[in-house]
């Protein structure tokens, strides 16, 4: 019979449930984009900002903290990550005056009206440059004192990124550890992350994975692609099955800190990404391979799925990265990580099937041409009496009485004219210009009854996400979800690994 005690509880409990949910999106995961500064004519912090807003990327990660920037994400909607640059560890890490001052300097000044939600100190430190070593912890120590001193310890969590080739032996998962040789950091390291609330900040490649360790990697468990049961990598230790090394690759620092008996603090990856080209020895840096591996990338982390040893925790993500960098130094692979070019115009359009507003919405590959902000309104009218007379696109609904004449300002009618002519040409490269007053979206700008040329080439279709995933919630996911154990018997184990050898893959293989 049925309990109505019980049945009202039940209800009570979803109803709660998503009424917490529904309130608190800040524990939705969020995939963000790092942006890098070495780009011919990059954006000015205005027009950066107007282009996160257009593409709906509302989390980033900077390499420093640029005041001019920080300044233009003022009252804006986007979280951001600021960095203390490896050159000033030493300052920071030996004087708690300095450590306060940078704190004043780049915080304290802008927040909270720029939504500043993570401190990252120095990038790679112990691999990169493993003399600063010693002096990490202190600097990270120092800084955390005087954001307590300000009140923000709370808001604002610090930690440090670290190349994946901290931990030894990642593969497979389970029998994962740190280097031993960075024990005196790692530890207390760890054990501040887990008293402060703080992430374990990771940079994962699954590129580089797959180049170090071709033939026994396979490059679709490296893009995240379909695997049959037989194809699907599984640890002998815990019979965990993992379908992509991105997993693989996290769980593994889960492991190595639970070798240390840290169980408490969460891993954000502070990058990944893949390149769209590559010279002769890097033949798997292609646009198609790069496209597959962010799409995928994003709708794995927007399924919420965790991972095989913690499905209860879906760990953030930062696009590596916005901008192809093309001041960076050979291999060509280097300058070519960006999702888009210096211009704007996309490298590659991502497909993520139904999953929302990040990178903006588009309809099966659509893209559309839009006037730029701050563009006057003089040299807009010359590009719009172009497009609509020597141009022949066709500007009828932008006309007096027609769906489109509203707004009736220049850039409304230069954005519809844009995209007539853009469409016209068969989007053709350099058909979204006009002399540098127009750029590529993805967002569908039509609005109300004024249906702009490329979403009336598409209403018939069914819709396909291109440069979108789902950025949910405003702030940062930077506390810990409980993780739960993952206990298996030894007999289980046993008795399992006769059942499941047989039908193996086995590629775990030796990594950076």
């Amino acid at each position: 019979m049925e309990n109505p005690k019980l049945t009202l509880f039940i209800i009570f409990y979803f109803t709660v449930l998503n009424t917490a949910k529904a309130a608190d999106p800040d524990k939705e995961p969020f995939v963000g984009v790092n942006i890098g500064t070495d780009v011919s004519n990059l954006l000015s912090p205005t027009d950066l900002v107007s282009f996160l807003q257009v593409q709906k990327i509302t989390h980033i990660r900077l390499y420093d903290a640029d005041p001019d920037l920080l300044k233009a994400l003022t009252k804006t909607k986007i979280r951001v990550i600021v960095s203390v640059p490896n050159n000033q560890l030493l300052a920071i890490g030996s004087s708690n005056t300095t450590a306060a001052s940078w704190i004043g300097k780049n915080v304290i000044a802008y927040y909270p009206e720029t939504l500043i939600t993570a401190i990252a100190v120095g990038d790679e430190v112990l691999t990169t440059v493993p003399s600063s070593a010693p002096i990490l912890l202190p600097a990270i120590e120092s800084l955390y004192s005087a954001l307590v001193a300000a009140n923000l310890h709370t808001q604002i969590k610090i930690s440090t990124p670290h190349a994946a080739s901290i931990i030894l032996d990642p593969f497979p998962p389970s029998q994962a550890f740190f280097n031993q040789s960075l024990s005196s950091v790692m530890l207390p390291l760890l054990q501040f992350l887990s008293k402060t609330g703080a992430p374990l900040m990771m940079n994962l490649y699954p590129y580089y994975v797959f180049m170090q360790n071709k033939g026994v990697v396979p490059l679709d468990n490296s893009l995240f692609k379909p695997l049959t049961p037989s194809k699907e990598m599984v640890d002998p230790n815990t019979l965990l099955h993992y379908t992509n090394v991105l997993d693989a690759m996290i769980d593994a620092a889960y492991f190595s800190m639970k070798n240390l008996n840290i169980t408490d603090v969460m891993v954000l990856i502070t990058e990944s990404g893949w390149p769209s080209k590559g010279d002769s020895k890097e033949p798997y840096a292609t646009i198609d391979n790069a496209d597959t591996y962010n799409s995928n990338l994003i709708k794995h982390i927007l399924d919420r799925s965790g991972t095989p040893f913690h499905p209860e925790v879906t760990s953030d993500v930062y696009i590596y990265e916005l901008f192809n960098e093309d001041l960076r130094s050979p291999p060509i692979s280097e300058a070519n990580w960006g999702l888009f070019h210096a211009n704007t115009t996309p490298v590659y359009l991502l497909h993520v099937s139904g999953s929302g507003t990040f990178l903006a919405n588009d309809t099966t590959n659509q893209t559309y041409c839009i006037a730029m902000d701050a563009v006057d309104t003089k040299t807009l009218q010359a590009a719009l009496d172009w497009a609509c007379g020597p141009g022949r696109a066709n500007c009828s609904d932008i006309q007096p009485g027609e769906p489109c004449y509203q707004p009736n300002n220049v850039k409304s009618h230069a954005s519809y004219a844009f995209d007539s002519y853009y469409h016209e040409q068969g989007k053709t490269s350099g058909s979204c210009d006009f002399k540098g007053v127009a750029m590529i979206t993805t967002t569908d700008p039509s609005h109300g009854s004024c249906i702009f040329p490329g979403s009336k080439k598409v209403s018939n279709k069914t819709k396909t996400v291109v440069n979108s995933t789902q950025i949910s919630g405003a702030a940062d996911r930077l506390r810990f979800i409980s993780l739960r154990g993952n206990q298996i018997s030894a007999n289980a184990i046993a008795f399992s690994i006769l059942l499941f050898i047989p039908f193996m893959t086995p590629w775990w293989g030796v990594v950076q």
